[in-house]
């Protein structure tokens, strides 16, 4: 009786350890997830950075100290060229101007006395000469009479030197007055004030920026930092598409206009400017806004194409990379097709991508075809197997 008993319990678990095998294969068999092949176009295209600036920005300084006295413009205000834009005190200079021409009306003071001095040096020197040929004076007083003459016209250049260089001082410090005068050098919209009433300004080492003025809000620039990588494919000419943040639902497009050559590196990390130029006649752009680019490096139209999944996927059966023959499957790049419910591999050539799909340029795919690019598998086949083995018996 016993014995009847331990015989069925082994018929049953032994029955039981087959149909675990059945089921599990029969759950293990591999399902596919298929795609169709699509013609359509397809853009590459290079992502970057960058921020909006005006093509023309103009830093307006000042060349003389002093306190800032008036202000004529704020910010946003728009400018003419010669427009008076802030006024420095201009006392001081104002009392070096008038010392200077005192100093000018003094030089030529000193000119006449010395014209006259000539007058009488020549007059006294002729007189000698008549003198001394009627043997009435010595030859000393007529060499004496005739230096004082040669003295005479030294002392005219001289004089006329001076009056030159107070004329320069008084010029230098009339200019030096008209800077007082803070003039808009272009046409454009003043974007900064760095200066209010009261404040000094000291142009002692080097100039102080009071405004920056943009030339021509309508005309923006975007400064990109392209990738080391990517900038081979980046070239004049070329498309562009990018959204900012206070329009994140409104695409703007530009055009690159140079690829500069100069590198840029932070961190070891080297990226080069592609400078886009832009449109802005609705003035929704703003200088510093902060840009989202992508650069068209090519494009085509009308073209075969096959998802990028596709180009991932591997069978996880090691039946599937074989034929009929047993041969390997075909080398290269290449994406897996339903044959008799079996996966084949075809190989391809393959063209430009956007990152969703790839062109195919030739293969042995039709538009329509259904093209495998994943299998109900693939997530099971990185989970770890289960502990649970095959029932033992107790000796």
């Amino acid at each position: 009786m016993k014995k009847s008993i331990i015989i069925g319990s082994v018929v049953v678990i032994a029955l039981a350890v087959v149909l675990f095998f059945v089921f599990k294969n029969g759950d293990s068999k591999e399902k596919f997830v298929t795609d169709k092949i699509t013609r359509g176009d397809i853009k590459s295209t290079v992502s970057a950075t960058g921020t909006v600036n005006a093509v023309t920005t103009v830093q307006v300084g000042t060349q003389v100290s002093g306190t800032i006295q008036k202000l004529f413009v704020d910010f946003n205000s728009p400018v003419k060229k010669g427009q008076l834009l802030a006024q420095i005190d201009p006392s001081i200079l104002e009392a070096q101007v008038g010392q200077a021409r005192a100093n000018v009306l003094s030089a030529k003071a000193n000119l006449e006395k010395s014209q006259v001095m000539l007058r009488d040096t020549k007059t006294t020197l002729e007189r000698n000469k008549i003198l001394y040929a009627k043997n009435f004076i010595a030859k000393s007083d007529l060499d004496t009479s005739e230096t004082n003459y040669l003295s005479a016209i030294a002392q005219i250049k001289v004089a006329e030197a001076q009056v030159q260089q107070a004329q320069a001082a008084l010029d230098s410090s009339a200019i030096n007055l008209k800077y007082t005068k803070i003039l808009s050098p272009v046409n454009g919209t003043v974007i900064s004030r760095n200066i209010d009433i009261g404040q000094t300004v000291a142009a002692s080492f080097q100039t102080p920026t009071l405004f920056t003025i943009a030339q021509d809000l309508t005309k923006m620039q975007i400064d990109t930092s392209v990738d080391e990588a990517d900038i081979g494919k980046v070239r004049a000419g070329q498309k562009a598409a990018f959204t900012v943040d206070a329009y994140p639902e409104l695409p703007f497009t530009g055009k690159v206009s140079v690829v500069r050559n100069a590198p840029i590196i932070v961190s070891n990390v080297v990226t080069y400017n592609a400078v886009i130029v832009v449109d802005n006649t609705g003035l929704k752009l703003k200088p510093g806004m902060t840009a989202n680019v992508s650069i068209e490096t090519e494009s085509r139209q009308s073209v075969l194409r096959i998802p990028n999944a596709a180009l991932r996927f591997k069978p996880a059966t090691s039946a599937a990379t074989t034929d009929q023959k047993g041969a390997k499957g075909p080398k290269g790049p290449g994406v897996w097709i339903l044959e008799n419910n079996k996966p084949k591999n075809v190989k391809i050539t393959t063209g430009i991508s956007d990152g969703n799909y790839t062109e195919v340029t030739t293969s042995e795919l039709t538009e329509g075809q259904l093209i495998i690019t994943d299998s109900s598998n693939s997530t099971k086949k990185n989970e770890p197997a289960s502990n649970a083995g095959v029932p033992r018996f107790i000796r």
